[in-house]
């Protein structure tokens, strides 16, 4: 499928790029694979809705924007610290502004055993060359303008990697702060996270602002369990309201590991979150959780993909989504059965609420089997609310937005009622409840 060229106002903040002084630069196979991303996207330019992928989500008004490229004040920036702090969440945090690595705000002193965390920033100055296999990444899908930018542009992240039968108690949590700027930019970061053979693994994902501002923001996750691994991954979206995010995931599991996902997305104008999942080895199992609440003119576009490739895998996914006044939700889930993936239990459920008639939800579940002997069921549903619930909740004295506020968070708190952190999950009730009108 083809692509609209980039509009001349977005490509014109790119001229300069391929001079940027990145770290890592000077390297020859990084600064290859920087130019070569570049260029494919300058070539392919942002997807339109003829692409499937992107059916549901324009970019024509993101392509009339020119952002600045970085931030050269993001370390002086005023952070209050406390913004930082999450219920249940105790571990070492690594924390960036505008994508810039801050360690006055981070807390790195004492890692446990068998734990390596660092910037990318700093691992591209020093030894980059464990890296070069996932920073040499190429995207070739139509839909990956982002991750082709990302691979270009970024210059810090987290590198995050846990030693072969490593148990790490707390979790390790990782914050990306917006901060205003001058002008509008835009800011790239990208993450490597191994989890060694038998480790464990807790991290906690956090994306929140210090005051309003309009930035685009792109972040690609690579992820990789070995076998017999085990990852708890819990991810917060609160940006700032009318910022642009693009996040990007892969995750590779390997023979008996295990994974858990749950996701809570309150802000951002423009949100998409894409999610490639593949259960390389047998009995590799991942449990993804997510719910979306939108209202004024937010739009959120989830694209989950789940692929099981090995024996006797499983997945189950969860995923809610509630819509208020004018904004819009997208989710699509595709589960593939590769041949040969014998035993494998799958399963996808996304259930919907609209809370006003100008909102909108489209959800497009998938569903491809190339194996005998599987169990496999995915469905989807969009509704509102229950008005006997609504009346019978009237009729007991509460107020409508108060009952309606009561039973919309009842629909969502279904996805986190399997997060193991008590203290974490109830601060996700309360923050979508804020969230609520």
């Amino acid at each position: 499928m083809s692509q609209s060229p980039v509009p001349l106002p977005f490509i014109d903040g790119l001229r300069d790029a391929a001079n940027l002084r990145l770290p890592g630069s000077g390297r020859a196979w990084l600064d290859t694979a920087r130019r070569e991303n570049l260029e494919a996207f300058v070539a392919g330019g942002l997807p339109d809705t003829r692409a499937e992928a992107w059916k549901y989500t324009a970019l024509r008004a993101l392509g009339q924007r020119r952002f600045a490229l970085g931030d050269p004040a993001a370390t002086a920036h005023s952070i209050d610290p406390h913004t930082l702090i999450l219920p249940g969440v105790e571990g070492p945090r690594l924390v960036f502004v505008n994508g810039v690595f801050r360690a006055d705000l981070s807390r790195l002193e004492a890692l446990p055993a068998g734990l390596s965390l660092q910037p990318l920033s700093q691992v591209l100055e020093q030894d980059p060359e464990p890296l070069r296999f996932a920073l040499s990444r190429h995207y070739r899908e139509a839909g990956d303008a982002f991750a082709r930018l990302n691979a270009a542009l970024a210059g810090d992240g987290v590198v995050l990697r846990v030693a072969a039968g490593a148990r790490i108690n707390k979790p390790v949590q990782i914050c990306f702060v917006g901060a205003p700027a001058q002008g509008d930019l835009a800011w790239h970061v990208r993450n490597v996270i191994e989890v060694g053979e038998g480790a464990k693994l807790g991290l906690v994902e956090h994306h929140l602002y210090n005051t309003p501002h309009k930035h685009l923001g792109t972040l690609v996750s690579d992820i990789v369990l070995q076998n017999d691994a085990s990852l708890q991954h819990v991810l917060l979206q609160n940006a700032a309201e009318e910022s642009t995010l693009i996040r990007h995931g892969s995750l590779h599991l390997g023979a008996r590991s295990q994974a858990a996902l749950h996701v809570l997305e309150l802000g951002g104008a423009l949100v998409r979150h894409d999610l490639h999942a593949e259960l390389h080895g047998d009995e590799a199992r991942l449990d993804t959780r997510g719910v979306f609440v939108l209202r004024g003119r937010q739009h959120v576009d989830t694209q989950l993909s789940i692929r099981h490739q090995a024996l006797n895998t499983a997945s189950e996914s969860i995923w809610r989504g509630v819509a208020d006044e004018r904004s819009r939700g997208v989710f699509r889930g595709a589960i593939v059965v590769a041949e040969g993936a014998d035993g494998t239990d799958a399963s996808l459920n996304n259930k919907n609420l609209l809370l006003s008639a100008l909102a909108e939800i489209d959800t497009k579940p998938e569903l491809e089997i190339y194996a005998d002997e599987v169990k496999a069921a995915h469905g989807a549903t969009i509704g509102q609310l229950d008005e006997r619930a609504l009346f019978y909740l009237r009729s007991r004295g509460l107020p409508q937005a108060e009952a309606r506020a009561l039973l919309t968070t009842a629909f969502c708190r279904a996805v986190f009622a399997s997060l193991p952190n008590e203290t974490l999950r109830d601060h996700f009730s309360e923050a979508l409840l804020a969230h609520l009108p």
